[in-house]
């Protein structure tokens, strides 16, 4: 989670684009180019590979994250050999996380930066980052040439009555030997790329076509790279060897934080993504300039761009997306004009029109907390149960360093909300923190605050200094006093962890879903001269004492893990581990845990039989064997077999699911896609988790009705 930014000249300059402390970034974004379509290009050759060199500015900020970083994260490490040998390892794993780019032979050339990169870290020497990178680019443009060569000489070359393998997790390989053994495995994932789009009933012209493509624009991201590219994995390789949470945000990744923290942007209101070789609008955000304006729709593809009402129109056709974004983003009242096709025009046709928009505040209210009413029956009567659902912990700080009196926040919110759910004579509320991923601490504090009285809320520990006790200052108000469940996931992390692990401490409400991802550190934003350092220097305990993090904060009643759930969460980041403090001084209400045995009964039954949760369930250990795979056959008469016992499969669960429904069921796999993307915008499907969360909480409230309320205890704290 974070705290508000500190104002601090560190350094003059920074990058402009970086990447988070994860192999997984790496991993998404290469992947990322597979979906961006290009017009055909010529085989990339040696023209094609970028030699990259950093800015001066890149060395003054490396500088001021080491020196940053050293005096004030949470964790006291020195940066020695055994420091530069672990961003070393951690710099290859973000640039080639399979292990399918570097040769052998580059893995031992470059050995010779092992152990001196902390010096070069501690001097700006940015020398030996560039020519790591600049090698990944050389076998990243090699191979993309090559997979591209394989599918113009035909698909038909392919032998897939060949009996062999290709490996699918490659985390723990090896790297290649030599190029001979690059090319195999390479020759392997092309074949195995053929074969799913065979598997799919594409036929050798569409396949050929869609290959092509893919590996062509793949060549065409590849020549767009930047030195700001190199310069963020590489910095935030050395960030990652404190903790996974720590990071460098090149100002274009600050703009993007500071927009997700505040939930308001300046600019047209427009979600854009790629198309082929252009800039696609792919929805307009309600109210926001482009949809009053009436001009831009959705599927319309840009292809300039020009400031003002007489600027010179700039050609963005094969453009960067966010370069494109950058353009089109500028101050509230400013005008940008964009010329586009129209979704309707052929792109062969030639005909354009020109699109003005002022620029004004957009405020994106899908993450914004919201709210609906489900009604259940607990056997004895129709209760009401609100749900207020949480995307994340949001806090628009400039507007409230400004004295604005409407700045937006997560608490404000979610008590306009409670009080309209009062109004509609709710019986209970459900906090719905699903895949939360957390945001400002202090609004997680005051979002408990309403609704408890008054106490602690949690607990911060700062490097070397005493545990501190934040607490609930709102002078005693409540917004709601009624019973309450708060539902989490893997997904729930940081913030939404001191919420549920306070309601939960406090007795106050009934926890259900999954355990949450365990993430209970808190970074502080550091401003540079040109971009942000978000840095962990605290961990948060629950008033009770115990730490989230890697434990996560346990539910009182479990739901089926879903597909997937073993990979997530931050088991994995061993830096910052599980510890516990003296509890804080606090009075439990007492309410839940005499009722607890009750309620788990009652939804043990319930859900023992029920379609929806047998569904979730069989999905789980469907997926937990799937991906328990690590080579997929390339013979073409198994994977068939294969497809067809899956198919059969999906097809059977589905149908069971659809029938339980009261629906007809599919006749066919293709029928099944067809509706499921027909649904995707049906806010009336059944959301079974929530559901049985408002049947668990109907239950809750008639137990209390029905028997006296138990006598108020101090807290029994964990210790």
């Amino acid at each position: 989670m974070e705290q508000a930014p500190q104002r601090t000249q560190a350094t003059r300059g920074a990058c402009s684009l970086s990447a988070t402390a994860s192999g997984r970034r790496s991993a998404a974004f290469l992947g990322a180019l597979a979906f961006l379509v290009a017009l055909p290009t010529p085989l990339a050759g040696a023209d094609d590979v970028i030699t990259l060199a950093p800015h001066a500015r890149h060395g003054e900020t490396s500088v001021a994250v080491v020196e940053w970083l050293n005096r004030a994260h949470f964790i006291r490490k020195p940066l020695d050999d055994a420091a530069s040998s672990d961003t070393f390892d951690r710099y290859l794993d973000l640039l080639d996380p399979s292990r399918v780019h570097f040769l052998a032979e580059d893995i031992r050339e470059l050995e010779q930066y092992r152990f001196v990169l902390d010096d070069a870290l501690k001097s700006g020497e940015l020398e030996p980052a560039f020519d790591i990178y600049n090698r990944f680019h050389q076998r990243l443009t090699e191979r993309l040439s090559f997979s591209l060569e394989r599918i113009e000489k035909g698909i038909d070359r392919f032998d897939f009555d060949l009996d062999e393998m290709v490996e699918i997790d490659r985390a723990e390989a090896s790297w290649p030997t030599h190029e001979e053994e690059a090319n195999d495995l390479w020759r392997r994932r092309v074949k195995g790329t053929v074969l799913n789009s065979m598997l799919r009933g594409r036929d050798n012209e569409e396949i050929s076509e869609r290959l092509g493509k893919r590996y062509r624009n793949q060549l065409r991201q590849a020549r767009q790279v930047k030195s700001e590219d190199a310069f963020g994995l590489y910095v935030n390789a050395y960030a990652a060897t404190f903790d996974r949470h720590t990071q460098y945000f090149s100002p274009r990744d600050s703009e993007t934080f500071n927009i997700n923290m505040s939930l308001s942007l300046e600019g047209i209101g427009a979600v854009l993504g790629p198309e082929d070789d252009y800039t696609s609008v792919v929805r307009l955000l309600p109210a926001g300039p482009a949809d009053k304006g009436g001009q831009l729709k959705p599927a319309d593809r840009i292809v300039a761009v020009g400031q003002g009402k007489y600027g010179a129109l700039i050609d963005v056709i094969g453009m960067r997306l966010d370069d494109v974004v950058e353009l089109i983003r500028g101050p509230k009242g400013s005008v940008v004009r964009l010329q586009v096709i129209p979704a309707a025009v052929d792109d062969t046709s030639g005909e354009t029109s020109i699109v003005s928009i002022t620029r004004n505040t957009v405020r994106l209210e899908e993450q914004s907390a919201q709210r609906q009413v489900l009604t259940v029956n607990d056997g004895i009567a129709d209760r009401r149960i609100g749900v207020v659902e949480v995307p994340t912990f949001y806090i628009d700080f400039k507007a409230r360093q400004e004295g604005r009196p409407d700045y937006r926040s997560t608490t404000r919110d979610v008590r306009r909300l409670i009080d309209e759910l009062k109004a509609e004579n709710v019986d209970g509320i459900v906090v719905d923190l699903r895949n939360n991923g957390g945001g400002s601490l202090e609004e997680a504090s005051s979002l408990a605050g309403l609704f408890i009285p008054s106490g602690p809320t949690v607990q911060v520990k700062m490097a070397r200094r005493d545990t501190r006790v934040q607490s609930d200052n709102d002078n005693g108000f409540v917004a709601w006093e009624g019973p309450m469940a708060v539902l989490v996931n893997r997904l729930s992390a940081s913030a939404s962890e001191i919420f549920a692990g306070a309601i939960q401490d406090y007795g106050r409400g009934v926890v259900t879903g999954n355990r949450t991802f365990g993430k209970g550190t808190v970074q502080t934003l550091i401003e540079l001269d040109r971009g942000q350092l978000k840095m962990t220097q605290a961990k948060f305990y629950r008033i009770s004492g115990l730490s989230p993090q890697s434990q996560g904060v346990a539910p009182d009643i479990h739901f089926p893990d879903p597909p997937g759930a073993d990979r997530l969460g931050n088991d994995e980041d061993e830096s910052i581990g599980w510890d516990r403090v003296e509890p804080a001084h606090y009075r439990s209400s007492g309410e839940i845990g005499p009722l607890l045995g009750t309620l788990r009964q009652r939804h043990e039954r319930r859900v023992a039989d029920d379609p929806e949760f047998n569904y979730l369930r069989e999905r789980a250990d469907r997926s937990r064997e799937i991906t328990g795979r690590t080579h997929i056959s390339l013979l073409r008469t198994e994977r068939e077999a294969q497809k067809e016992s899956d198919d059969t499969w999906t097809l059977e669960l589905e149908n069971t699911l659809l029938l339980a429904r009261g629906e007809e069921p599919a006749t066919s796999l293709e029928e099944l896609r067809e509706r499921q993307v027909s649904a995707e915008t049906d806010e009336s499907l059944p959301d079974p988790l929530l559901k049985e969360t408002a049947h668990v909480l109907a239950d809750f409230i008639g137990l209390t009705r029905q028997v006296a309320m138990l006598p108020q205890e101090t807290a029994t704290v964990v210790r």
